[in-house]
């Protein structure tokens, strides 16, 4: 069963990759989506819809390279429709851990900004007190 699985995903794959690249460019997934009958089948399976297209493109994606090689979405998209936890909740993981790594960052900016505007209002008061 899943060795069948894979070789599906395998072909499934190799019709998507239009540009025969080896890799699958955003595009070429929500292409995909609506011209290779076997994938079209195999999202509604999972519940994807065209809405979802960007999303599972960044869970499939996991080296965040901006293409997605056939490992990539051999293994993602198996895992995906066979795991015990459905593709909702890996949606839902994947963009609570995305918000967390942006909160982060946000707060690290924030309190380089922060640090700035404090440094400058020094400079600020020196130079009026200096007055």
């Amino acid at each position: 069963e899943e060795r069948e699985q894979k070789q599906l995903l395998t072909s499934i794959f190799k019709k998507i990759d239009e540009d025969h690249s080896g890799s699958l460019s955003y595009e070429e997934l929500v292409q995909g989506a609506y011209k290779v009958t076997e994938f079209a089948r195999w999202l509604r399976v999972m519940d994807i819809d065209s809405r979802d297209l960007e999303q599972l493109f960044r869970i499939v994606d996991a080296d965040g390279s901006g293409e997605i090689n056939p490992e990539e979405f051999i293994e993602a998209m198996y895992r995906m429709k066979t795991a015990d936890s459905k593709t909702a909740t890996t949606f839902v993981k994947h963009i609570v851990t995305r918000l967390d790594e942006e909160h982060r960052e946000f707060k690290g900016e924030a309190a380089g900004v922060m640090s700035k505007v404090l440094q400058n209002l020094g400079d600020i008061s020196g130079v009026v007190e200096g007055q």
